[in-house]
């Protein structure tokens, strides 16, 4: 409603009717001809138009009040994970339970707003008793009524639940933003029954072939004290450990290291389980499977040597602090006996040299295609060096040698560096780079450039090429020890060295995959509530991402029918989202058209068993019971489940909210007012007609 009578809207009301009145008696006062009544009759009209018209230019703004009722929102959640569904005390009635919850419903219902949720590994809108969800997750319930109905009129939230919370955290605290009263329905059981469980696993999920890892079992057991069970661990279906565990205590915990081997290369299945107590609880949670995937990580470098040279041994212990990396020394004497095939990368270090080339050797890195570093220095044949890769050449007219400094070079984007390199460069000496002139075929990409004594030049002293696909390093003069010696010197500076030749290799070592069609995912690992999700990506002879064609793929599970599905097209790649699939093991082949040309993709993923559920099964009442204690509830049990009711109604703070909306409006907006300042004309304008004044 709007409130027109203040102080100043009266005030204006009557200097507006003032104006009104004298309008009329300059327009109406001098007729005589006219009878009196009629005379008044118009003047009265035209006062009552001028006024309001005048009124509505110039009046104050006008007060306008509205009301809106809210109804408290009652929140009723069940957790409808399965330590509910499947952990219950005996004498539970689980029919009469979801009776009364529908019956509690129903009757909130006729007093509030009710919203009904079930909630597990996530929240659906209802009440759903299944007890089928693979995980128990309190905190996206919660995140999920803030989104919904923050800052409403929240009268109450019921949860029902066993207070076991094994995702998202604990929800106490965020409960408290809801600003309401909890109440809290306590399912499950508290009284610990037998049961022998693998509670947890920690190991690394990607290992080196050949290497030993580690799993750490942690083997839980309660109400088991003199009873013994049985640890295996198989690999592949494989037994590989077996040992038998003493249960000394009714709450059992002990972490047990098993020891294992790296043997085979690709992604390993490993179980690991303990053997069933009579009288157990459930089994469910006996064994555990994992995934490591082993790779062949190593790889063998060939140092081969002109010379002898301290710059060979910092290279050399350079390369061995990545365990992963196997280096092999060739000097003079021993470049006759090197098989170059042996290795998957060869840095050649002043070599060919001057005197001591072997042509044997020469020729397997000419007709070889693993990346090289030509490290040069003053007992570089240069000509026996342009011969080799034909990119690089140094014409020495004197066979002299010049002192070059570090630069960083800028918009260097192979790898990165540590961020004070630069300034740390600056104290570092001289290398010794032959003279000569500098011959490039083909581009590169230079880390350092050549600063000649305080010239900063755009010449590369250590860069990149890649000669038809082989990877090829360069640095252009020898004397890195003594950046070594330079850093020894100052314990607070950066391993720079070692980071220059590390990254060089691990450059040179990646191989790029070409491979024209490809189906990646990204993780060899899902849970069985995970959605699968595989990424695929075409490119055309440009090596240009390309998603005109279909692509097709057939996943297939170790035992069961083929699924068939076609991938969506995402960008200028593919992806497919196959859902949720059950535990186990499955292999896929991806077929896709190009042109004429088919191309096909094979691999396989894993997909594991949830079992957190069952890893807890002991009901957390405590915790429940804090819940509404802090948010000023009360905790029930099943068996009183309806006396929630009288628990709600009788909470003063639970009513219904009324909210004033106040606004301020101008009286031209009142749309009334213009259509009765028109009837007044207009009854005006007939009775002036009908008396001949128009």
């Amino acid at each position: 409603m709007a409130n027109f009578f203040t102080i100043s809207s009266i005030i204006s009301f009557l200097a507006c009717l003032a104006l009104g009145i004298l309008y009329a008696w300059l327009l109406y006062g001098k007729l005589k001809h006219l009878p009196v009544r009629l005379i008044i009759i118009l003047s009265l009209f035209r006062t009552l138009a001028i006024t309001l018209l005048i009124w509505m230019l110039f009046a104050p703004l006008f007060k306008k009040v509205s009301y809106t009722l809210e109804k408290p929102i009652i929140i009723l959640a069940q957790d409808n994970s399965l330590s509910v569904g499947q952990v219950m005390p005996a004498k539970f009635d689980q029919i009469n339970y979801q009776k009364q919850m529908q019956e509690l419903s129903t009757k909130l219902s006729e007093k509030y707003e009710v919203k009904t949720y079930s909630f597990s590994d996530s929240v659906k809108t209802g009440l759903d008793f299944s007890g089928k969800g693979k995980l128990s997750n309190g905190a996206v319930l919660i995140e999920q009524l803030k989104d919904e109905v923050m800052n409403r009129n929240i009268g109450a939230i019921i949860i029902a639940s066993d207070g076991i919370f094994n995702r998202g955290g604990n929800p106490l605290y965020d409960l408290k933003q809801l600003n309401a009263p909890v109440y809290t329905i306590g399912l499950g059981d508290t009284v610990p029954k037998k049961d022998v469980l693998i509670a947890d696993i920690n190991y690394n999920n990607l290992v080196y072939l050949d290497n030993e890892f580690t799993l750490s079992v942690q083997v839980q057991a309660f109400q088991s004290k003199g009873e013994k069970t049985r640890l295996t661990v198989t690999e592949n279906g494989v037994k590989v450990k077996d040992e038998i565990v003493d249960l000394n205590a009714n709450s059992f915990v002990k972490d047990i290291p098993i020891k294992m081997k790296a043997r085979k290369v690709g992604v390993q299945k490993y179980n690991v389980s303990v053997s069933s107590l009579k009288n157990e609880i459930t089994t469910k949670n006996n064994s555990q499977t994992i995934f490591v995937e082993v790779i062949d990580g190593r790889q063998k470098i060939l140092i081969v040597s002109g010379t002898a040279h301290p710059d060979v041994t910092v290279l050399k212990q350079a390369i061995e602090i990545n365990k992963h990396y196997e280096v092999a020394l060739a000097l003079p004497d021993d470049l006759n006996q090197v098989e170059l095939n042996k290795y998957s990368l060869a840095i050649l270090y002043q070599f060919p040299g001057d005197n001591n080339s072997s042509l044997n050797l020469l020729n397997q890195i000419k007709g070889s295609r693993i990346p090289i570093w030509c490290i040069l220095g003053a007992q570089t044949d240069m000509s026996g060096l342009a011969q080799l890769q034909g990119l690089v050449k140094l014409n020495r007219a004197t066979g002299a040698i010049q002192e070059v400094f570090p630069l960083i070079a800028p918009n260097f984007t192979l790898f990165a560096l540590e961020t004070n390199a630069d300034a740390q460069l600056k104290d570092y000496d001289p290398l010794q780079m032959p003279f000569g002139n500098l011959i490039i075929n083909g581009s590169y990409s230079a880390i350092l450039n050549q600063k000649i004594g305080k010239v900063n030049t755009q010449s590369p002293l250590w860069f990149f090429m890649d000669n038809n696909g082989r990877k090829i390093a360069f640095l252009l003069g020898e004397g890195i020890w003594k950046w070594k010696l330079e850093e020894a010197k100052n314990v607070q500076s950066f391993p720079l060295v070692n980071e220059l030749v590390s990254k060089t290799l691990q450059y040179l070592s990646v191989k790029d995959d070409k491979r024209k069609f490809k189906v990646y995912a990204n993780k060899s690992t899902f849970d069985e509530n995970e959605q699968v999700i595989l990424n695929a990506s075409l490119y055309n002879d440009a090596y240009e991402p390309i998603n005109t064609s279909e692509v097709a793929i057939k996943i297939r599970p170790e035992n069961g029918k083929i699924f068939n599905y076609n991938f969506s097209k995402f960008g200028s790649s593919y992806r497919l989202d196959a859902g949720s699939l059950p535990e186990g093991n499955y292999t896929f082949i991806a077929t896709t058209n190009l042109g004429d040309k088919k191309y096909s993709f094979n691999g396989s993923f894993y997909v594991k068993a949830l079992i957190t559920e069952f890893q807890q099964t002991t009901a957390n009442h405590q915790l429940l019971y804090t819940m509404a204690q802090q948010n000023n509830g009360k905790m029930l049990m099943p068996s009183n489940l309806l006396s929630v009711l009288d628990e709600i109604n009788k909470n003063e703070q639970i009513k219904t909210i009324r909210y004033e909306d106040r606004k301020y409006e101008e009286l031209i907006n009142f749309k009334f007012l213009f259509i009765f300042i028109l009837l007044l004309l207009s009854l005006e304008w007939f009775l002036r007609k009908r008396n001949g004044e128009v």
